[in-house]
């Protein structure tokens, strides 16, 4: 009798368990349901590191040394058989041929105006010369300086950006004279070519062999850039008739904004500072290419943009740190992509600037702390695309979400979106 008395016993009380648990777990659904759930959103960890802050816009190499031969006297101009690309030899290629063309070639107009051309280069060629001779003595002196800093380093007496400093200024000196001998070498062909001509212009036979043909000989070693007058005509004294340069001899032009051409150029001339440094890209081989700013053009021009919005542009001049190999496969006229930096630092608190946003008139964040999201005013330094300088506000170590949605607010539950 005791017997099924206890087994309905047993089934009464499993029956109450059962709709305890299945009580419970309707209840534990309905306080979920409507418990405020944490919203999925994207964090990033606040930390130290380099930052560097650069003006992109795309350049065009250009040769730096370049020479435009024009015709010395009147006259009739023989077939130029230069083509663009062809190598020069100074003091033995002809690049052209001036015939006789009377009686404009031998008048008395034509020898003034000669001897004056002859006066004016003679003027020309001493005042290059004079720039010479001060280039090498600024050279001599930047590699004695050099000389004298690097044995102080060896000591410790210096710091290792005043060697730094004191090299540049050797190449700075060393790209000088070279543009100085260039230049003298230049003025020295024209004095040459003016004096010939005023020779030329001062009667004599004109059925003699050395007055039936004016030749022009190029004045440097290179290669033909440009050929202005390639057939034969009757050409003015003056007129452009051939373009000569040295393609190795490769600068970058880069026209940046006004305002940015500002910074570069506050960072050119700040003591103590190497000249910004200077990655090209997209120039058509595998590795970008390096630089410095040397120049920044105190001159500014109008340029329509591609929306159709006039911005004032100012010429940054930048030379190539690269060996000349590296540089034989670009050419004058090249376009390349230009990072110029105006600001670096090896060591800051960088938050994304993705997480960034304004709050009456102060950058914010919204920083997560316990799985809150917590509104953070931040004070910002320098800034890139990607990246900006932490002054105060966020320490290194703690998360922000990036990318807020208008789901998030100060005070709202979130969780890190895998």
């Amino acid at each position: 009798m005791n017997a099924p008395r206890s087994k309905k016993t047993l089934q009464r009380w499993l029956s109450r368990f059962a709709i305890i648990a299945v009580a419970s777990l309707v209840i534990a659904g309905l306080v979920k349901a409507f418990l405020p759930q944490p919203i999925k959103v994207d964090m990033s960890v606040i930390e130290r590191g380099p930052m560097a802050v650069s003006v992109q816009e795309d350049g065009m190499t250009r040769i730096q040394e370049r020479f435009v031969v024009a015709a010395p006297l009147s006259g009739r101009l023989q077939r130029i058989q230069l083509d663009p690309g062809d190598s020069l030899t100074a003091g033995e290629t002809l690049l052209a041929a001036i015939e006789p063309l009377d009686p404009t070639l031998l008048d008395a107009r034509a020898s003034a105006e000669a001897e004056a051309r002859v006066k004016a280069a003679d003027a020309r060629w001493r005042q290059v010369t004079e720039e010479a001779v001060k280039a090498d003595a600024e050279l001599i002196q930047a590699q004695k300086t050099l000389e004298r800093i690097a044995k102080l380093h060896q000591r410790n007496a210096v710091t290792g950006q005043e060697l730094d400093e004191a090299k540049l200024a050797v190449q700075q000196a060393e790209q000088n004279e070279k543009s100085s001998n260039f230049a003298e070498k230049v003025a020295e062909f024209e004095l040459e070519l003016a004096s010939a001509a005023s020779t030329r212009t001062q009667g004599g036979d004109p059925e003699s062999p050395e007055n039936t043909q004016f030749s022009i000989i190029s004045p440097i070693t290179g290669r033909v850039l440009r050929v202005f007058q390639e057939s034969s005509k009757v050409v003015t004294p003056g007129e452009n008739l051939i373009e000569l340069g040295d393609p190795t001899d490769l600068e970058v032009v880069v026209d940046v904004l006004s305002s940015d051409a500002v910074r570069i150029n506050a960072r050119l001339q700040e003591e103590g500072t190497p000249p910004p440094h200077v990655t090209l890209e997209h120039w058509g081989g595998d590795q970008p290419l390096h630089g410095i700013v040397r120049l920044v053009e105190p001159s500014g021009f109008t340029k329509v943009s591609a929306l159709g919005v006039e911005e004032q542009r100012v010429n940054v001049v930048i030379d190539f740190n690269e060996s000349i190999e590296l540089k034989k496969t670009l050419g004058d006229g090249f376009r390349v992509e230009a990072q110029i930096i105006v600001w670096e630092e090896s060591d800051v608190l960088i938050v994304p600037t993705s997480a960034l946003f304004r709050d009456r008139e102060e950058w914010s964040v919204f920083k997560v702390v316990d799985g809150g999201a917590v509104l953070q005013p931040v004070t910002i330094g320098q800034r890139n695309g990607l990246q900006a300088e932490v002054l105060e506000g966020l320490v290194e170590g703690e998360r922000v979400i990036v990318h807020p949605g208008d789901q998030v607010e100060a005070g709202v539950l979130v969780q890190e979106r895998q």
